[in-house]
């Protein structure tokens, strides 16, 4: 006779056991080290859960019809400014910033375009004013683009703008991710109110299982641009809601997001309004009509050159972090910078280190509280490290959240946009970062990292070693689920 639950539980051992194996050779494969070792941990502790996992978030795969989409925009963006060189302006001085220019054209395949004005708006309410006034003034077009999207009382007459645009005859088309924008409690009325209107709208990344849209779950589309008639852009790190997310919880604590945008003329808008009609084209099948690339001395507007850099999934170059470490590594007196949720893998935590370590005075700003529990606890960390290599570190006050997204190197350059440093900013979302260089753009954002050391206590060593035990256990922890990508 058969002894079905011997045979059964043999079969279960022999099962767990060839699936690690399998994992062994195969997970490792084109990953970064803690990547692989992460998901071999889980694997190995509990195979069946860990291949489950590993298939729902292992593989950052689009999909044969959004690859072949992105491939086709990429080359509408190399067409377009195909035959534009870089100035020489730019490309001579420093010499550390014309190979990081040829960097990101390389990556991206944008140049640097010179001759722009560069508004820094560090004011939430201000910048949505701003947002609005230049919607009210456009004639041809508005190709608006945010992760997070809510028609609400803060938003109400920007998106109002929107439909007295279309109503004069203007296109406006608007992007918003599906889950991003999914989470908050708005997101039906703002597909409800968004129906009744010309507004030509879509959502990014979609994820519909009968419609066959179907992908890795937790790929995000996280950038944040508006386009006005190809003349004025935005970009930076707000989303398109108030400022306290819509969340009951928030406004219980008091919690309000501190942002940063730059608001663009002159040519770089051309660059952005690109990255725009791209990821319009992959979530549509239609590009939109482009506008020339502006780069007549007739079209210049100020005196910042500024270099688009897109990033995420359809790049298998990770454009941002390439970027932001080559810059991090060639600074030779101060690096400043502000990342919400600073989760660095090893070659941004080794630029980071070394270059305090080095005599560089290096600070970075961060939230006192963070509003994600898992990324909070998987940065802290790394304080540690940070702080033994001679990084000062602020974390602005609570219940505020810093939310921007931006840091300066040296005298010379400053970069702003949605990128988080942190890997999923790296491998998971759609990012667009602005490199800027020229005029006074790198005064004028070291002020507002001076208004943040201001109010901001900075962390010392002796206070972070006084840390409980539970807390650390519990940072280690999400700093390894950090590393499942």
């Amino acid at each position: 006779m058969t002894d079905w639950p011997l045979l059964l539980g043999v079969l279960l051992v022999t099962l767990q056991v060839v699936l690690r194996l399998i994992a062994l050779g195969v997970i490792p494969g084109n990953r970064k080290p803690s990547t692989g070792l992460a998901w071999l941990m889980l694997i190995l502790f509990e195979p069946f859960i860990g291949f489950a996992a590993f298939h729902l978030f292992g593989r950052a795969e689009l999909g044969k019809r959004r690859k072949s989409r992105q491939l086709k925009a990429h080359e509408v963006i190399v067409e377009h400014f195909g035959k534009v060189e870089s100035p020489r302006r730019v490309m001579d001085a420093p010499d550390y910033l014309s190979s990081v220019a040829r960097l990101n054209r390389r990556l991206g395949s944008l140049p640097v375009l010179e001759g722009n004005r560069v508004d820094l708006l560090d004011d939430y309410r201000g910048c949505l004013a701003a947002m609005t006034e230049a919607v009210n003034a456009a004639t041809d077009f508005v190709h608006v683009e945010f992760y997070i999207a809510a028609w609400d009382d803060e938003t109400d007459a920007f998106f109002r703008a929107l439909v007295a645009a279309t109503e004069r005859g203007v296109t406006v088309r608007l992007l918003f991710d599906h889950l991003g924008t999914r989470t908050l409690p708005t997101y039906r009325d703002l597909r409800s109110r968004l129906s009744e209107t010309r507004i030509d709208w879509h959502v990014m990344l979609p994820i519909r299982p009968l419609r066959r849209r179907w992908r890795r779950p937790d790929l995000r589309n996280h950038r944040k641009l508006l386009v006005v008639d190809g003349r004025v852009g935005f970009t930076g790190s707000l989303n398109l809601t108030e400022p306290g997310y819509n969340k009951p919880r928030n406004h219980r604590l008091g919690r309000t997001w501190v942002e940063l945008m730059v608001r663009c003329e002159g040519p770089v808008v051309s660059a952005l309004n690109l990255v725009f009609a791209a990821d319009w084209y992959t979530e549509t099948n239609v590009i939109p009509p482009l506008p020339p690339a502006a780069l007549s001395e007739a079209d210049s507007a100020g005196d910042v050159a500024c270099q688009v850099v897109p990033s995420g999934p359809g790049y298998a170059t990770e454009n941002n972090l390439r970027m932001f470490t080559t810059l991090i590594y060639s600074a030779t007196r101060r690096i400043s910078i502000t990342s919400p949720y600073f989760v660095p893998d090893e070659s941004l935590l080794y630029a980071v280190t070394t270059a305090a370590q080095r005599g560089v005075d290096v600070e970075l700003f961060v939230s006192e509280v963070s509003d994600q529990f898992m990324v909070g606890h998987a940065q802290a960390s790394y304080y540690r490290a940070l702080l033994d290599a001679g990084v000062r570190i602020y974390r602005y006050p609570a219940p505020l959240i810093l939310h921007s997204k931006h840091f300066t190197i040296d005298d010379d350059v400053a970069v702003v946009g949605s990128s988080n440093m942190d890997l999923r900013s790296f491998a998971l979302n759609y990012e667009i970062s602005v490199m800027l260089y020229g005029g006074d753009v790198v005064k004028r954002l070291r002020e507002v990292e001076d208004g943040y050391r201001a109010i901001s206590p900075q962390l010392t060593s002796e206070e972070w070693a006084r840390r409980p035990a539970v807390k650390k256990y519990v940072d280690n922890v999400m700093r390894l689920s950090s590393a499942l990508q």
